[in-house]
C-alpha cells in the first residue's frame, strides 16, 4: 500500500469540488495555491509527495519538489510535462485525457462538415447576398458512405467513431497496441503489429488525428504521408499541432494533394499571422477551443479520484503516461 502525505494542488476548483478532492486523498493533508504563488508552492513542496496541478509540470516543481512520487495535471495533452526527467525519476504522471472527448469530437465534425460543405464559399455568397453560383456545389457528397480513418483510439478517437457510424460511414482506426475490439470501428490497424498509417491514409476520405504528441509522433503527418491520401481526401487534426508538418500541409493545400484540411491546434500558437495557412480557401482554422463540457471539473474529480485510489493500492493509473510518451522537440 503506497501511502500519500501532502498533496500541493493548484487546480482553480470551487469549494464544493475542493471538498471531494480532499476526501479523497484522507487522511493526507490537502494544500491549496494559485499556481502563480511561487513562494507558497515552494513552501508545499518541501514535503509534497503528490501534485494535482492546474498547469503542466513547471520547472520549479521538479526542481523543488524532490519527494514528488506523482503528478497529475489536469487536462490532456501533456507534452509539455512528459519531460525525460519526470520518467528518470519514476515520478508517476497522469492527465484528466477523456473529459472533453464527448464535445471534442463534435468539433471534429463541426470542422469535417465546414470543409464537406465549403463553408467559406457559402459565407461569402451570403455576404454578397448571392443565391447559388459556387462552381462544382453540385458534385460534392455528403458524409454518408464515405470512410473515415481515426489515428489516435483514445476517449476522442472512441466518440468520433461512434459519430461516424452515425453518419452512416465507414471507420477505420489506429492504435498503438493491440487490445479489446473497438465498437464502431470496422478495421484497426496497430503499431505494435507492425502495421504503418499508410494504408488508413490511402483508404480514408476523412483522415482524424486524435494522437499525443511526443517524440514518436511529431510531423507523423509530412509531405510523403499527406500523398498517400486521397486527393479528394480532407484532413482534420484535433492531436497537438506538430503531429503535422505545417509547410508540408501548406504545399499540399495550395497543390490540391489533398481537398482541405481543418485544424484546431498549431505547432506555433497563436499562429503568426504570416502563416500562408490562413489564406488558403481550402483550410478551416479554429483558435485551438471548444466548448466545455457541462461540468467539466467533475468529470476530471472522477479521474483523479479513481487514481487516488490505484496510486495506494500500487495500480496503473488512468491516463498514465509512460517513456514512449516523452517529448523533446520544442
Amino acid at each position: 500500500m503506497r501511502e500519500i502525505h501532502k498533496v500541493l494542488a493548484t487546480v482553480p476548483y470551487r469549494e464544493d469540488k475542493r471538498k471531494i478532492l480532499e476526501e479523497a486523498f484522507t487522511p493526507a493533508e490537502v494544500c491549496w495555491v494559485s499556481k502563480d504563488d511561487k513562494e507558497k508552492i515552494s513552501e508545499v513542496l518541501k514535503e509534497a509527495d503528490a501534485a494535482v496541478l492546474g498547469s503542466d509540470i513547471t520547472p520549479q516543481i521538479l526542481k523543488e519538489g524532490v519527494h514528488l512520487k506523482w503528478i497529475h495535471c489536469d487536462h490532456a495533452g501533456l507534452n509539455a510535462s512528459a519531460r525525460p526527467e519526470v520518467f528518470e525519476r519514476n515520478i508517476i504522471l497522469s492527465g484528466s485525457a477523456g473529459r472533453s472527448g464527448p464535445v471534442l469530437a463534435e468539433h471534429i465534425f463541426f470542422l469535417t462538415l465546414s470543409l464537406v460543405y465549403d463553408s467559406h464559399g457559402l459565407l461569402k455568397q451570403q455576404e454578397q447576398k448571392v443565391w447559388g453560383g459556387i462552381p462544382g456545389y453540385q458534385e460534392r457528397r455528403g458524409l454518408y458512405g464515405k470512410t473515415m480513418g481515426i489515428i489516435g483510439m483514445g476517449y476522442t478517437g472512441q466518440e468520433t467513431a461512434k459519430r461516424a457510424k452515425a453518419f452512416g460511414m465507414a471507420v477505420l482506426g489506429y492504435g498503438r497496441s493491440k487490445g479489446e475490439p473497438f465498437d464502431f470501428v470496422d478495421k484497426m490497424y496497430y503499431q505494435s503489429e507492425g502495421d504503418g498509417i499508410e494504408q488508413l491514409l490511402a483508404e480514408s476520405d476523412v483522415v482524424v488525428l486524435s494522437i499525443r504528441l511526443s517524440d514518436e509522433t511529431y510531423h507523423m503527418i509530412d509531405a510523403e504521408a499527406l500523398k498517400n491520401m486521397k486527393p479528394t481526401a480532407y484532413l482534420i487534426n484535433m492531436a497537438r499541432g506538430a503531429v503535422i508538418d505545417e509547410a508540408a500541409l501548406a504545399e499540399a493545400l495550395k497543390n490540391k494533394v489533398i481537398a482541405g484540411a481543418g485544424c484546431d491546434t498549431f505547432e506555433c500558437e497563436p499562429l503568426p499571422a504570416e502563416s500562408s495557412l490562413w489564406d488558403l480557401p481550402n483550410m478551416v482554422i479554429t483558435p485551438h477551443c471548444t466548448p466545455e463540457m457541462p461540468d467539466l471539473a467533475a468529470r476530471s474529480l472522477e479521474i483523479i479520484c479513481e487514481n487516488v485510489k490505484r496510486f495506494r493500492e500500487e495500480k496503473n493509473l488512468k491516463n498514465q503516461l509512460t517513456v514512449r510518451d516523452v517529448y523533446t522537440k520544442s
